[in-house]
């Protein structure tokens, strides 16, 4: 058989048998919708789920969703049953000392929420809550950060849970709630019991108490992972794949 056959060969192999694509395995909880839950048809869905894939097709590879429970999410990193986690973890200095994050691909803000036309201002100083009822889940980043620059002039009062607080405020016992804009607005101001509230003031960011943000977690020798991992972040806030996912899931706020 002539060399120019074996060529012909080779190449129609080539053809017919594709290089399979590179499969990353995902590790989410699935319990923190609207970010990540489980759908009618057992599987994963939310904004987590389509910012992996979007970073997956950018990265010219395949995503591959598997379920942990969350206190198992960095074991199974570290015992390679995955090779990043994608679940709105947050960058954190103890975190970082036994995994590695991509630079942040969500921020939630916090925001004050309060009855309709109690505040009118964007900037709420602490001066302007003089006085005011605050309610907080205690114990909380949000009861740390009320405490420091608040708790001079505003009376704070705390709950064991967000829904507590909200409870609080419905029935006039606070004036207002400090809280995440996810669970400010979808617990609370997209629900009934919302009518008649507003939130009130700019959003919150203060990485000394809500810390940096959430990344993605890799294992800390997989540089050239976490690399690809920011690049194709960079691309898809860059090309507004980002911007039409976010819009898919918040149109009040944004989480970036």
């Amino acid at each position: 058989m002539g060399r120019w056959w074996i060529g012909v060969l080779i190449l129609g192999l080539l053809v017919a048998s594709p290089l399979r694509a590179e499969v990353l395995r995902v590790a989410m909880e699935g319990a923190y919708p609207p970010f990540e839950e489980i759908g009618e048809d057992g599987k994963l869905k939310g904004f987590n789920v389509d910012i992996a894939n979007a970073l997956c097709e950018q990265m010219e590879a395949e995503c591959e969703l598997v379920r942990f429970e969350w206190d198992d999410l960095i074991p199974a990193l570290d015992q390679k049953r995955a090779d990043m986690i994608v679940a709105s973890m947050s960058i954190t200095e103890e975190r970082l000392k036994q995994v590695d994050f991509t630079e942040k691909y969500t921020q939630t803000p916090a925001f004050f929420f309060a009855r309709e036309g109690l505040v009118h201002e964007v900037i709420i100083t602490p001066r302007r809550l003089a006085g005011k009822r605050i309610g907080v889940q205690r114990d909380t980043t949000f009861d740390s950060l009320l405490t420091e620059r608040y708790g001079t002039y505003a009376q704070i009062e705390r709950f064991d849970s967000a829904t507590l607080a909200y409870d609080a405020l419905s029935a006039g016992q606070v004036d207002m709630v400090f809280d995440d804009a996810v669970s400010g607005y979808m617990g609370f101001l997209n629900t009934p019991r919302g009518a008649g509230f507003e939130r009130v003031g700019g959003k919150i960011v203060a990485p000394k108490y809500l810390g940096r943000g959430e990344g993605i977690a890799v294992r800390k020798d997989d540089t050239a992972l976490k690399d690809r991992l920011n690049e194709a972040l960079t691309a898809i806030l860059d090309n507004g794949t980002y911007k039409r996912i976010e819009r898919k899931y918040f149109q009040q706020f944004s989480v970036y």
